[in-house]
This record gives C-alpha cells, structure tokens and sequence, in this order.
C-alpha cells in the first residue's frame, strides 16, 4: 500500500507538471490571438503623455511614398492635431502616382477614410487595416483593386508594409481612437510632401494635375491642423466644402452643388497656393535654364570631338561653337570692363575665318595669325600637332628700349 500510494503521488505530481506546461503554452497563445489588444509601446505611451494628449482621443495618418513615411497625428486637448510618431515605411508597391487596377501591384494615393470593420486584428501580416480602396473617387474613375492594406511583415503587393513592431503600435492608436468614440479616421497617401520644390521636380510627371488636386486637401490640413472633410463630385476631390442649401449631397460622378468653404480658410488656401505657384514658377525657371545651358554645353562638346577626329571639312562646326563662345566672353568683358580698369575687350570675329577660332583666347595683337592650331594646343592637355604648331606664327618681339643713364 505504501508503495501504491508513493506512485500515486508521483503521477499526481507530473501530472500537475505537464498541466502546468500546457498551461505556458496556453498562455503564450492566448497572448499571440490577443496581439491585437496589446497596449501602445512604453515610448508612445511617454510621448503621448508630454504632448498632452488623451489615449482615446481621435488620430489621423498621412503616408508620403519618395520619403518612405508613415505619420500618426494624434489630437491634443487643445483640438488641434499634432504629429505623434514618424515611422519609415518597410517596403511600398509600385511607382510615384495613383493605383489603377487590380493586379498593377500599384499602392494607393489619395484620401481614404478608416472604420473599425477595416480592421483586421486576424491578418497573416501580424495587423492590418485595410484602406478602403477604391474610394468613391477611384469609383468614380473606374479604378479596381481589393485588399490594399497597411499591415505588418514588411512584404507588399500594392501596399504600404510596415514592421510587426511598428504596426503593433499604429493598430493600438487606431483602436484606442475607437473606443474614444472617433467613428472614422482619415489616412491621407501622397506620392512626395508637396511641397513647391517636389512639385517642381516632377513637374514633367503625367500625374501632376491629379497632384496638384491632392495638394489642396494637403494645403487645407497644413493650415488647420484638423482632418479636411472630404467630399467628392464631378469626379474630383473637394474639402471642407458644405452644400448652400441644407441636404442637397454630393455625388462623385454628379454636378457639384453649390457649395461654400469657410471664408478665412479659403483665404489662407488661396493665399498658400499663390504663393507656393509663384516659387514653383521660380524653381522650374532655374531649371529650364540650367538644362539649356547644359544642352549647349554637351552641343559644343560634340562639336569639338567631331572635328578633333575629322578632317578640314569639320573646321567650320568648331569654328561657330568657339565664335558662339567667344561672342559670350566679349560681352561679358565688356560689361566687367566697365567696373574694372585695363580690361581687354574680344576683337571683332570674322566669321568663317579661322583667325574667328582663337578670339576668345588670345589679345587682339596676337590673334591676326593665331588659327586654329592654337585652339587644338588650348584645348588638347599636352598641345597639338607638329603640323599645327608649325601652322602658328608669331610676330617678331622687339627688344626693349635701354634707359638713358641717371645723371650724376
């Protein structure tokens, strides 16, 4: 009996071991099923905490695609929002612009508003919420897609990819702005911050009127620092726009109707992008200029090499890009000469004559035979030809007068 009951005990006890095993195991399932209920990061909750900012109050994200950004704004007490947290984006689908169809593998661009059946706390990419793609803008262009997504993982498909860690903490701050009572959040994708300088520089890109539209809705929360209600008719965005007459709707593919912005934001609006055209203006003007002086510049150049490597019949081609050169110098010294004693102004250039080739370079004393042997010495680093150099002459140098001796 004793014996009897010594085993029972020792079953008893492993018996309570392996439960207890099972229970760990249990437990880390349980946590992992419940990952989407995991609170914020200690960080965020910190920086929450200095920025005056409730955890339930509403949020609102923007997503800047040429930066590989991710911005959470949260709301203050004071009602204005304020940027939270930056996060770079893990991988994004596709190239600058909007998505079109299914299967282009193309990530969204544009305003999409977020509800709490977008989220899926079940997603095989750690957390997701889905985008609400297509919008009743991309409807309203005829444009398909289904399950464009923010989600973790870091793999995308024609959506914007993050790290589990950093979804964990944007799918909190979206869910915690729920149970504050924020019905929808608005997530606002652009292809670049726009700003007068990237607009600029995609000034060429197919995509800029469709931009430019974003860019008001983008001008509107700039100014504001509140979320742009956004509407959509005659197949195009507009903001914080209140129909004259009291339920008269928008509709996306319909006639706007009468519609009324507040006054003073409409004034700012238009004063911004008065402002920000006229520098946009400025900046493709530098450019334009830049570029057609590099034009010329590699225009010349082929000249040059043509003739370095032809005969005579490729004289007159170098001749006229150093006349064109040469011209360009005489008037730039004309103008410094008339700040700057003792400067020499370019001879006049005959045009088709090879003495034309050697103004910009020499004096005019020294260019009557000058040729076009020493503009092949100027331009080659160690001179030219025995030829060329036989071909250049120069004038006697006569010697210099001897003074007079001092008298005594």
């Amino acid at each position: 009996m004793p014996r009897l009951a010594g085993r029972r005990v020792r079953h008893a006890f492993g018996a309570a071991l392996v439960a207890g095993f099972l229970a760990g195991c249990q437990a880390d399932e349980f946590t992992d099923a419940n990952k989407a209920q995991r609170p914020v990061s200690l960080a965020v909750k910190a920086k929450m905490a200095r920025m005056d900012m409730s955890a339930t109050s509403p949020i609102m994200i923007r997503i800047f695609k040429e930066e590989n950004q991710l911005e959470v704004w949260k709301e203050a007490r004071n009602g204005r929002f304020e940027l939270l947290e930056s996060f770079e984006i893990c991988k994004w689908s596709g190239e600058l612009g909007p998505k079109f169809k299914e299967g282009d593998r193309q990530a969204p661009e544009g305003f999409y508003e977020i509800t709490p059946g977008l989220m899926n706390p079940y997603s095989s990419y750690h957390l997701a919420f889905n985008l609400g793609f297509p919008n009743r803008y991309d409807q309203a262009h005829g444009r398909t897609g289904s399950h464009l997504m923010v989600h973790g993982a870091c793999s995308s498909r024609g959506c914007y990819a993050m790290t589990d860690e950093q979804v964990q903490d944007i799918y909190a701050l979206a869910r915690d702005s729920f149970k504050g009572g924020q019905r929808t959040f608005q997530v606002q994708a652009f292809p670049f911050r726009m700003t007068p300088e990237n607009m600029a520089k995609h000034r060429d890109n197919e995509h800029l009127e469709f931009w430019r539209m974003l860019k008001v809705g983008y001008d509107h929360f700039e100014l504001t620092n509140v979320p742009p209600k956004i509407s959509v008719c005659e197949k195009r965005y507009v903001f914080d726009a209140t129909p004259i007459v009291e339920g008269v709707p928008f509709r996306a593919t319909a006639k706007c109707p009468d519609y009324e912005v507040p006054a003073r934001l409409q004034q700012l609006v238009d004063q911004k992008q008065s402002k920000d055209n006229e520098k946009f203006q400025q900046i493709v003007a530098r450019i334009e200029a830049r570029e057609e002086r590099q034009r010329r510049w590699e225009e010349r150049q082929s000249q040059i090499a043509g003739f370095l490597g032809g005969g005579d019949d490729e004289e007159a081609p170098v001749a006229t890009a150093v006349e064109e050169d040469s011209t360009a110098l005489a008037t730039a010294d004309t103008v410094s000469g008339e700040a700057a004693s003792g400067a020499v102004a370019a001879a006049p250039v005959r045009p088709g004559s090879a003495t034309g080739v050697a103004s910009a370079f020499a004096a005019p004393s020294q260019q009557d035979d000058d040729g076009v042997g020493a503009v092949i010495k100027r331009w080659l680093p160690f001179g030219g030809t025995r030829e060329a150099e036989a071909s250049v002459s120069f004038d006697p140098v006569e010697p210099a007068a001897v003074p007079e001796a001092k008298p005594q």
